[in-house]
């Protein structure tokens, strides 16, 4: 089974603030962007999450999709610098431009969206989550067993392309189990994303195994 990456089994601190992002307006003439986005490399080898994701599933979504996000968003920057200097946490909130997404939010998103995908996940696991966050978890669903049984039910219900989280919503203070349609995340609302579940077309080769098996 493949567990929660050690890094998420504590709560993030909820008194965290998205950043003060300058006017959109451009008060420079455009200028070359000579750095771009990078493809991370998953924090395990391709074969670490065998059986629930095969090397060839993963070679295949990372190596191909993962990487035609990447270089998407970045011939999308090449055309201007208007976004130049973000992190990707705030080009996926500038670029959903408060529900009306820019051209670049689809790539910037999915190239986050897979980023965090990999990172919440690690190889050899199956232990229940700890400390303030299995804490939390119990407060807000009643049980594991019964936040397991809502987060497959999420996936397994997902109409059309998408994802499902499990988020702590930071206004409430509570955590809980989102399906978002396409590229969209957390983020946008200013939640914080705990795990996640890649439901696009691509996924559907392991869907069945994979989320039977991951939580």
């Amino acid at each position: 089974m493949v567990s929660l990456s050690p890094s998420l089994t504590h709560l993030p601190v909820t008194e965290w603030k998205s950043p003060k992002l300058p006017d959109w307006k451009r008060q420079t003439p455009p200028r070359k962007v000579v750095a771009y986005y990078g493809l991370k490399t998953p924090p395990y080898k391709l074969d670490a999450l065998e059986p629930y994701m095969s090397k060839r599933t993963l070679e295949m979504h990372w190596g191909e999709h993962h990487r035609g996000y990447v270089d998407g968003l970045n011939k999308q920057l090449e055309k201007s610098d208007l976004l130049y200097g973000y992190t990707m946490d705030e080009l996926v909130k500038v670029t959903y431009n408060n529900g009306n997404p820019l051209p670049e939010f689809n790539n910037a998103a999915q190239v986050w969206n897979h980023d965090f995908f990999w990172e919440s996940m690690q190889p050899g696991g199956g232990d229940m989550p700890r400390f303030g966050l299995l804490d939390q978890i119990e407060k807000d669903f009643g049980s594991f067993s019964n936040f397991r049984e809502n987060f497959i039910e999420a996936a397994l219900t997902l109409f059309g392309s998408g994802w499902v989280w499990l988020a702590l919503k930071r206004e409430e203070r509570r955590l809980e189990v989102m399906k978002t349609s396409n590229a969209i995340n957390p983020l946008v609302w200013d939640d914080i994303p705990i795990i996640s579940l890649d439901m696009w077309e691509v996924s559907l080769v392991y869907l069945f195994l994979f989320v039977a098996n991951w939580l």
